[in-house]
């Protein structure tokens, strides 16, 4: 017999997930982290900055998701302030993502959004009025929210680039940028890319502090 002991996999409990949260996981079959999940979540639980690189189906909606819900578990959001922020580059992203997130966001008591275009306006904003706590937002209909003063970032806590590689594609980074620039210094940033090119580097330099 091997005197080596056979590595155990983690657990999301393992990488300190709250028991709320594993429990909807394990109801959906979802037992074991993946890769990007083992080695995000422990420092983006303790509120480091993280920049995490994935593909599409790596397994990151579930690392920054895991971690944001964990990280506003307990507090309360307020009309028009939501505490946690998710850009995507496209309203099908937004809405995968918020696939995602809303039953385990359900499950602590929170709720979420998707706020892009192509999508009804005042159901949006009546969302904002309720106090939603998380926005899962693209660029182009996030700030002309912004600018109507339907959201106000007083209260967010932690901000999440997803595909940010995309977004610089699409010419978002520009705004992007000005969004970036309203949320508050200090806050958590987590940043997930396929690749650091075209601008993307640069944005891990402006907004990301010593990121994991």
């Amino acid at each position: 017999m091997s005197s080596l002991a056979a590595v155990k996999p983690s657990t999301f409990k393992d990488l300190g997930i709250h028991p709320d949260l594993v429990r909807v996981l394990d109801a959906q079959g979802i037992t074991t982290p993946f890769p990007i999940q083992e080695a995000t979540l422990p420092d983006a639980i303790a509120g480091h900055d993280i920049l995490g690189r994935g593909q599409t189906g790596s397994g990151k909606t579930l690392a920054f998701g895991l971690a944001l819900l964990n990280n506003i578990y307990g507090k309360k959001a307020k009309p028009h302030q939501p505490l946690a922020l998710v850009l995507a580059p496209t309203r099908e992203l937004a809405q995968q993502i918020d696939e995602v997130l809303r039953p385990l966001a359900r499950a602590i008591g929170q709720d979420s959004v998707v706020i892009a275009g192509g999508m009804p306006y005042g159901k949006q904003v009546n969302a904002l009025k309720k106090a939603t706590s998380i926005l899962v937002a693209t660029p182009g209909r996030l700030i002309d929210l912004l600018e109507k003063n339907e959201v106000r970032f007083d209260a967010l806590q932690i901000t999440v680039l997803d595909e940010a590689d995309q977004m610089a594609d699409m010419g978002f980074l520009p705004v992007v940028k000005q969004i970036l620039n309203q949320t508050k210094k200090g806050g958590q940033r987590m940043l997930f890319s396929a690749t650091l090119d075209r601008g993307v580097d640069g944005l891990v330099r402006q907004y990301l502090s010593e990121p994991k």
